[in-house]
């Protein structure tokens, strides 16, 4: 199983129970006014902000703060910020390649924190482009199997440009480039199954497969680099097998 999609699970379990829930909360606002701002206010004319909103609604975020990033964002109320989109590039324990999706208000204090998070953790920062070339940007959608099975998912959105149907065990993952995303969303939709996330995400073209002691490690230095308030995603290309999982686990 690749690095993002064993990834996405542990944060997807972690989730339900994290203790960093106002900085999730935070990160999925600042999600939302920023979609707004850049394609308009209204969800049902912005793909990007409605997949934002269900993604916030689905973390339980409460509506009015959702209401009011969206507000901010499409200026109908003051106090929307300044943010920009930064991509940093390195390399984490074993060579894993990293990268680290920013959004902020401050590039200074973004690029201290995540150069500390990972000199701290035995990564190391990287030129542009000298790691960003092993990832792909596409679209992926993950949704509860519940009573699905692969071929169920795979006749929904074969149509719809889906690419692959991944079982990553409790979900389903349909990968799509990142253009056809919201097709093979909306072609789940119709088909009434309903979706946890719909993002796009930069998936990694090859892997690092690693140890036991080398997912800690890689785990320790994500988890470092997303407690920063400006970090939205990390993308990291390692490769973890069940068995080693379930050791980690343990």
């Amino acid at each position: 199983m690749s690095g993002h999609s064993k990834w996405a699970t542990i944060k997807h379990k972690k989730g339900a129970a994290d203790a960093k829930r106002g900085k999730l909360f935070a990160k999925l606002i600042k999600n939302i006014e920023v979609a707004a701002r850049t394609g308009g206010s209204d969800p049902d004319g912005n793909p990007t902000l409605f997949d934002a909103i269900q993604k916030a609604k689905k973390s339980s975020v409460p509506n009015d703060n959702i209401e009011r990033a969206r507000k901010r964002g499409g200026g109908d109320e003051a106090g929307g910020a300044d943010w920009q989109t930064i991509m940093y590039e390195g390399y984490g324990p074993n060579g894993v390649a990293v990268l680290v999706e920013c959004l902020t208000d401050n590039r200074n204090r973004a690029a201290t924190e995540v150069r500390t998070a990972m000199t701290r953790n035995g990564g190391q920062m990287a030129d542009p482009g000298s790691v960003s070339y092993m990832f792909n940007r596409k679209g992926v959608v993950l949704l509860p199997k519940g009573e699905l099975t692969e071929d169920d998912v795979l006749m929904a959105v074969l149509d719809a440009g889906a690419e692959e149907v991944n079982d990553l065990g409790e979900s389903f993952e349909v990968i799509s480039e990142a253009g056809d995303m919201v097709a093979v969303r909306k072609a789940l939709q119709d088909a009434g199954y309903d979706y946890e996330s719909a993002d796009a995400n930069f998936l990694p073209a090859s892997t690092v497969p690693l140890d036991a002691d080398g997912a800690r490690k890689i785990f320790k230095l994500i988890d470092a680099l997303e407690d920063s308030d400006d970090v939205q995603n990390v993308f990291a290309n390692f490769d973890i097998s069940d068995d080693v999982m379930a050791e980690v686990d343990a």
